[in-house]
Formats: C-alpha cells, sequence, structure tokens
C-alpha cells in the first residue's frame, strides 16, 4: 500500500504548484501518516502556546495546521467530483488542547483571568480499547471525565482553482480548514476538483471535538489515516457534500453565520431537487417541517481569517 510518511506530512498551504508525493488509482487505498495541528510541539503540559516559542510562528501567515500531499488521481479532471472515502484513522497514544492569551473568544476575559492571563496546555492520553489499539480507545480528559475516541480529519481538500490558500485558516468550496466531524470513518466527502489529478491534501486530524470547537483547538493528535479516492466525471458541485450510511450533509462556510446556515440549505435542497426527484416546493417545505433535519455548527470560533462552518443535514429515509 502506498503512503505518506509524517516526515513529509509537513505542508502550510493548498497549492496548485506542488509536487505529487503519491499517484493513485481510483478505488485504490492508501494511508497518510499526519501530524498534529502543532507540528509535534505539544508533547507536555510544560510546552505553551507562546506564539514566540512555536517553529513557524516567525512567519506570516504562521506555519501551522500542516497537511500531507497533494495526492495525484488517475483521470480526475476539472469539472469532475472527487470522492473521498475514510476507510480508516488510528490515533497516536495522546492528544492536546491550549489555551491563554489572545486565544478564542475567552482569549482577553476579565471575568475569568486564568483564561486570559496564562497559557494553559493540556495533555489527554489515549486508552487502547478491547481491541487493544485506540480504534475502540478512549480519550482520558482527567481523572473523572473520559469518553470514546472520536476522530476526524480536520482540514482536507484539493488545490483551489487559482489561488494559494494556508491549511491555517483557507477555507472554500474546496474545503480547507474546516474541523467537520463528519469527515470521519465510513463516511465519504464530495469535492469539486479544479486541476488535473485533483491534487488532494490532508491532515489535523482530532481524537475527538465539541461542536464549534470553542476554544479553536480540538483533542488535537497525530493519526494514520486509511483512504481512497474516486472521480465522477462531468459533475461540478456547488460544495462540499457529505455522505454518511443514514443522511446526507451539505457544509458551507462564511460569515455571519446565517449565511453559512443558509447556503448549506439550499445547497442540501439542490441535491434533493436533482439526485432524489424533490420538487423546488416539496424540499424547502420539508427542511423546514422535518423534525429530523438538522443544522450542525461544525465550527464558529473567532481565530484569524476563519470563517464559521454550518452543514445541513437530512436522513435518507426521507429521501427514498
Amino acid at each position: 500500500m502506498q503512503q505518506i510518511t509524517r516526515d513529509l506530512a509537513q505542508k502550510y498551504a493548498f497549492d496548485w504548484r506542488d509536487t505529487p508525493l503519491l499517484t493513485v488509482q481510483p478505488g485504490e487505498p492508501f494511508e497518510i501518516q499526519t501530524h498534529d495541528a502543532g507540528t509535534g510541539y505539544f508533547k507536555s503540559t510544560q510546552d505553551k502556546a507562546i506564539p514566540a516559542l512555536r517553529p513557524g510562528f516567525d512567519r506570516t501567515p504562521p506555519q501551522a495546521n500542516p497537511i500531507a500531499g497533494p495526492v495525484r488521481v488517475e483521470g480526475a479532471l476539472r469539472g469532475d467530483t472527487l470522492v473521498v472515502t475514510v476507510e480508516e484513522i488510528l490515533v497516536e497514544n495522546q492528544s492536546w488542547t491550549a489555551v491563554g492569551p489572545r486565544r478564542g473568544p475567552l482569549g482577553e476575559s476579565t471575568r475569568w483571568p486564568e483564561l486570559s492571563g496564562e497559557y494553559t496546555t493540556k495533555i489527554f492520553q489515549h486508552h487502547p480499547g478491547p481491541s487493544g489499539t485506540n480504534r475502540d480507545g478512549t480519550l482520558i480528559f482527567n481523572d473523572r471525565i473520559s469518553w470514546p475516541i472520536t476522530p476526524f480529519i480536520g482540514t482536507f481538500g484539493v488545490a483551489p482553482d487559482r489561488e494559494v490558500t494556508t491549511s491555517m485558516d483557507g477555507q472554500g468550496e474546496w474545503g480547507g480548514n474546516l474541523d467537520i466531524r463528519d469527515a470521519a470513518p465510513g463516511n465519504r466527502l464530495y469535492l469539486p476538483v479544479f486541476h488535473p489529478g485533483a491534487l488532494f491534501y490532508l491532515g489535523d486530524v482530532h481524537a475527538s471535538q465539541g461542536d464549534t470547537e470553542f476554544t479553536g483547538t480540538a483533542a488535537e493528535t497525530q493519526a494514520t489515516v486509511r483512504l481512497h479516492l474516486e472521480v465522477i466525471k462531468n459533475k461540478r458541485l456547488p460544495g462540499l457534500r457529505i455522505e454518511k450510511p443514514d443522511s446526507i450533509i451539505c457544509v458551507h462556510a462564511s460569515k455571519p453565520l446565517e449565511t453559512a446556515v443558509e447556503t448549506a440549505t439550499i445547497h442540501l435542497m439542490d441535491w434533493m431537487i436533482e439526485e432524489h426527484a424533490f420538487s423546488p416546493t416539496d424540499a424547502y417545505c420539508l427542511v423546514s417541517t422535518c423534525p429530523d433535519f438538522r443544522i450542525n455548527v461544525y465550527q464558529m470560533v473567532r481565530i484569524g481569517k476563519l470563517s464559521y462552518v454550518a452543514g445541513a443535514e437530512i436522513p435518507k429515509r426521507y429521501l427514498r
């Protein structure tokens, strides 16, 4: 099986000029070993998120949130759709999160000075599950709280049309730093293709995350991701789609949040109309009346240039 090793997973931009690290056939499984969002800097609670101490933070924009790629897919052309099937994510033995001055929405808090007056790094240990691995393992938050490891890919996408966009705050119809917890094993991601070979990138795995990623940092970890890519010819999408076993989701990143929500919902209606035989009237009324229609706010944090990421989701049982 072809593989991108962790030492090569240190790109900091989605750049159509990059030389592919791998070329794969449609449907061919391959692996990517990812760095965490700090490129290995955070190893213990003594490693603080002080910009002057972090490698790459002397650059503008900072070199943070590394990705691996690009991966070239044989036969993919502009105007096609790339289908990413996430087969497995195996995280390493710990993850981290960090808060402190000018980090996140409470980085200047006067109500809770400990959030803005000092830097704090928390390290979470991962305990293997019944399989003996972290596939079914547990994240230990503290001596009272733990939960199952629920990994997903935080940053993924294809090379944008013409621009070069950073992996830290780049977002668009092509993908980017979206922190979508549904970019997880067993699900399929649909992306528009802009360049020959698609030029796919991936990184920033999280061991778990709450909706909105409120502090701006989730349970950041290193991982090995196994996946395969396929191509739907001559099909151009308006933006990112996700197919889960039991539902479909359209995702949009924008500000203000209501723009992201409205656009994601319109894109979901388009999917229902074009591929599931809904009339525009029925699709419009369904998303307003169905008790199982959901808006997922995946990422909504005031950091840098990041937009807010919303997903409009409907169960497949309503599409039959």
